[in-house]
């Protein structure tokens, strides 16, 4: 039998080849391991468009470690950040900094509401203490799609920085730094890009990098230390996660046999149509509405039945093969279906199928 699909916004399905990657061991000091963080990173670089302007530093540890240091060194001490908060990753931004002891303000809408640029301005305008704006780009609790680009601008047009928490969205939605303005996006190895779990990284300006020499937290997690012994050693400075740096180089290397971002998008895009006419045949609607929803994970409500549980639910589909994720909304009963990762119509059509069968056995059948 065949392995669990998991349809979930990451860890994902990853291919054999990926996998296969893992099997070596690999020492942190040789050159050969060395070569491949750096050819990792230039690619991550040039995924962003960002190789005049910007450098990759990764880090150890899941997306949330990347995010933790992105903020404890490039907001200084006595800086301030406004999150934009629309769902339960933005909450956590706001939340770590608060753990840093950074000055935050929040500006929060509903789950299902995107930032509005103008009300950005007008807290902009209203604070000068405010120094940084951290934003969400696909907030994966709903799967809804922020506005990102005219954040960009009138956080620019206010003379404040961006930083950009781009893990659900980074390689499958495009970023272009030539055009917009960031101080650094962070992402993790796990998701669009279909590698596996325990590498984060932050692509960052490198003149606001090295300008953020002191302002860390933290040992394992100062940003520009980690650059510049990269830069003169090809060396991590504490033991590397060899074999996700392994994956993820295969994982690259298929990205980019695929046909790279455009590629990887119209595939999830196919794939997040046909699930949704899929689940929508079998009477399950959707929370957010089209224009909202970006094509990673979608949030789905909760079959109409008074017995409806997700954990039943959950050991039902996975039992047909298929992983699911539960829902991060407190006031609206929902489950979430990601469509990213190694997985095509197929697996997208067996899947619902599972759905289906899975709603009749318990009697919740619309």
């Amino acid at each position: 039998m065949r392995e669990p699909i998991l349809l979930t916004p990451g860890p994902l399905t990853t291919t054999l080849r990926t996998k296969m990657a893992m099997l070596t061991d690999w020492g942190s000091w040789d050159t050969s391991f060395n070569t491949l963080t750096a050819s990792v990173c230039a690619d991550l670089v040039e995924i962003a468009h960002a190789g005049d302007t910007h450098v990759c530093v990764p880090v150890q540890g899941s997306g949330t470690f990347a995010v933790e240091a992105a903020i404890g060194n490039l907001v200084p001490r006595d800086g301030k950040l406004l999150v934009l908060v629309n769902g339960a990753y933005g909450k956590r931004m706001a939340q770590l900094t608060r753990v840093l002891g950074r000055a935050v303000a929040v500006y929060e809408t509903a789950d299902n509401v995107p930032p509005d640029p103008a009300e950005i301005a007008a807290v902009l305008a209203a604070d000068p203490a405010i120094t940084h704006v951290g934003a969400i780009h696909c907030e994966t609790s709903t799967g809804i799609l922020n506005p990102l680009a005219a954040i960009a601008a009138v956080v620019a047009q206010a003379g404040r920085r961006l930083i950009i928490d781009a893990m659900s969205s980074f390689g499958a939605l495009d970023i272009d730094a030539r055009t917009l303005p960031f101080d650094a996006l962070i992402s993790s190895s796990n998701k669009c890009l279909e590698g596996v779990p325990g590498m984060g990284f932050v692509i960052v300006n490198r003149d606001v990098l090295l300008a953020s020499a002191g302002n860390s937290h933290s040992l394992a997690m100062d940003l520009p230390d980690q650059y510049l012994y990269m830069q003169k050693t090809g060396q991590w400075r504490f033991t590397p996660p060899t074999h996700v740096v392994a994956a993820f180089r295969a994982a690259l290397d298929q990205y980019h046999e695929e046909g790279g971002q455009p590629a990887r998008l119209a595939r999830y895009s196919a794939n997040g149509a046909a699930l949704v006419a899929g689940m929508q045949s079998l009477g399950l609607s959707l929370f957010l509405p089209a224009p909202l929803q970006a094509p990673i994970i979608y949030t789905f409500l909760a079959p109409d039945h008074p017995d409806y549980d997700f954990r039943r639910f959950y050991e039902a589909v996975r039992e047909r093969g298929f992983v699911l994720y539960p829902g991060k909304l407190t006031e609206v009963n929902t489950f979430r279906v990601g469509c990213i990762g190694a997985i095509d119509a197929a697996e997208i059509k067996q899947a619902i199928a599972a759905v289906a069968d899975a709603l009749d056995q318990l009697g919740w059948t619309r």
